[in-house]
């Protein structure tokens, strides 16, 4: 199992060059404002344009679309994650620029063929836990089962609630469009804030897989 590591929620430049050194494949920066994880006044652009070696992933929750299009000139966004209600057609419009990663939040159950619209104007799903009032950054996890029943060969960002412990359960999992975990909040001193000891050490885990 040859997994992807994604951090989300990168507010800090020393935080970025660390995950750049750990080897991580994508760093997240939030652009959704009321987010206590929001990039937008705490990592300058040219920081972010001008770091290499790691996928930069914009997040977005219903932004206008020029917005997002600025965005991702600004801070030269290599991929683009959706996590609100975005319309086939706008994933459409951003997947011409950008790999789109339509975002979806699961409950106690899931209809598959609800997402199929969104498999061609998308590179990637990501599956996160529905909660109330919050588009992800819960620290919640839903239940991984379901993802068993999933039918289609796009690969996926399993997110929500993934902690350090859970390394050895995900190597169990038998999933074969698992393509990346998405880690976040269970990584943090505070919002925003990366523990940097513990995303190393679940490097290290998730590598020896």
């Amino acid at each position: 199992m040859n997994l992807k590591i994604k951090v989300c929620g990168i507010t800090q430049a020393q935080d970025l060059q660390a995950l750049v050194q750990y080897g991580v494949n994508y760093a997240g920066f939030i652009f959704y404002e009321r987010s206590p994880r929001f990039a937008g006044n705490k990592l300058d652009a040219r920081t972010v344009r001008e770091t290499e070696g790691i996928q930069k992933v914009g997040v977005f929750v219903d932004a206008d679309l020029p917005l997002v299009k600025r965005t991702i000139a600004d801070y030269n966004l290599d991929m683009v994650q959706l996590h609100g209600n975005e319309t086939p057609e706008y994933c459409a419009a951003l997947q011409q620029l950008v790999p789109v990663i339509k975002a979806f939040r699961i409950g106690q159950d899931v209809n598959w063929q609800e997402l199929a619209p969104w498999l061609p104007v998308s590179s990637y799903f990501l599956f996160d836990t529905a909660a109330a009032h919050a588009y992800g950054g819960t620290g919640l996890q839903f239940d991984w089962l379901l993802l068993e029943s999933y039918p289609f060969d796009q690969p996926f960002f399993l997110s929500g609630g993934i902690g350090p412990e859970h390394a050895a359960i995900i190597a169990q999992l038998q999933l074969p469009a698992l393509y990346a975990v998405d880690v976040n909040s269970r990584f943090e001193t505070k919002p925003g804030i990366k523990a940097l000891q513990k995303v190393q050490q679940f490097v290290e885990e998730i590598r020896h897989i």
